[in-house]
């Protein structure tokens, strides 16, 4: 019983390091490593593991079942030796994966170009990141500003009290008033963009915030595709 246990522990440790080393994208930390490092110490415990279980099926008397043992660990090693090898695609293909499954994940095909898919209200809802804080837009070619809700402007750092709404701006509910910004950052996958002018809209006037033409005028180009935004990220 023991041992079985410790298999399924060994292979959820295993599955959950693969899962990570897929879906996070070639950049950032996991438990403080590098995804690198944290690549190393998975296929690390995998090893030793290998090791120790065939040494404790002999030293318990169980001889005749090490090689079976050996076997087994050998083919977990080497899967995931060999997942570890293949992580950019598999990457890759998990970022598709879960750019179908979640609308407005931005899925990065290569460094200039990224895909969102349509979410079910028929619109595109693109997640972005504003100065490194995580904001839902929706995406409005019509729109000639990227405008920001005032809880969003909060989020990215931004305080809407100490600004002045002296700007005019029609909305579907009518004429009102905006307060005009700079953002930092704008990132949409792997395209950023920086030192971004915006709007916060004023208390109210604004559900949702606005990818709007001062962050995609900036793009080499952009089309919609069937249910894909393809954004094309200018050169560099």
């Amino acid at each position: 019983m023991r041992g079985d246990r410790f298999l399924w522990l060994l292979l959820g440790f295993i599955g959950v390091g693969l899962a990570i080393l897929v879906i996070f994208h070639g950049e950032g930390e996991v438990f403080g490593l590098s995804l690198d490092q944290f690549g190393h110490m998975v296929v690390s415990v995998a090893l030793i593991s290998v090791i120790g279980a065939t040494a404790w099926r002999m030293f318990a008397g169980k001889a005749g079942d090490m090689a079976k043992a050996f076997a087994f660990w050998a083919v977990i090693a080497a899967v995931l030796a060999v997942a570890y090898t293949y992580r950019a695609p598999l990457q890759e293909v998990g970022q598709r994966v879960l750019g179908e499954m979640v609308p407005g994940m931005a899925v990065s095909v290569d460094a200039r170009t990224v895909e969102i898919t349509r979410s079910g209200s028929g619109s595109f809802a693109v997640n972005a990141l504003v100065n490194g804080a995580p904001i839902t837009f929706m995406l409005d070619t019509g729109a000639s500003v990227v405008v920001l809700t005032q809880d969003d402007a909060r989020a990215a750092g931004i305080a809407p009290d100490g600004l002045r709404y002296d700007v005019p701006v029609d909305t579907a509910n009518g004429r009102t008033r905006a307060a005009s910004v700079t953002l930092r950052t704008v990132a949409v996958g792997s395209i950023s963009e920086t030192n971004v002018r915006a709007l916060v809209s004023a208390p109210g006037a604004l559900r949702t915030s606005l990818l709007g033409m001062t962050f995609l005028s900036r793009l080499a180009g952009f089309q919609i595709d069937g249910d894909k935004l393809i954004l094309r990220g200018p050169a560099r």
